[in-house]
């Protein structure tokens, strides 16, 4: 199948019946972003927006989806970053890595605390090559989680 290189924000109150490949439907009544997969397979990805699920960075021009897509429970299996509106398809995941992702995702929302989050209404915003250089230390910081997770999971076993 032939993967999407970009994607295009739409901003609205609810989404079309039908989805238009290429199109962000960024829905801020819903918390949640929808779209086709970007590898071509016409499934539709539901992401929905939350300190424990992705979090939507918007420009002015263009959004980027922290953190990546993983579509396992599609035959397709893909795996991309929405980063600047330009679609970076990803190495997929093997069985073993889906199933520590997801237990890592679980205890993540276990550990929020949302009277820990900031209630101050003037945030500081951040620019693109801001994001960027905090996606690429999650990144970092996911490589070393799952490191350690690998081995506290394989000492279970």
């Amino acid at each position: 199948m032939k993967g999407h290189t970009s994607i295009e924000p739409r901003f609205v109150k609810s989404v079309p019946a039908t989805l238009e490949e290429g199109v962000a439907y960024v829905s801020m009544e819903y918390a949640s972003v929808i779209h086709l997969c970007c590898c071509g397979c016409g499934n539709e990805v539901v992401t929905p927006l939350s300190p424990t699920d992705w979090q939507l960075y918007f420009d002015g021009d263009s959004i980027t989806l922290y953190p990546s897509i993983g579509n396992w429970g599609f035959d397709c299996r893909s795996h991309y970053w929405i980063r600047g509106n330009r679609i970076e398809h990803a190495p997929q995941w093997t069985d073993q890595e889906i199933d520590e992702g997801r237990a890592y995702d679980r205890w993540l929302k276990k550990q929020y605390d949302p009277s820990k989050r900031s209630t101050s209404k003037s945030r500081k915003v951040s620019k693109p090559f801001q994001i960027e250089d905090k996606i690429k230390e999650h990144e970092s910081l996911w490589e070393k989680t799952a490191k350690k997770l690998k081995g506290f999971f394989k000492c279970l076993l």
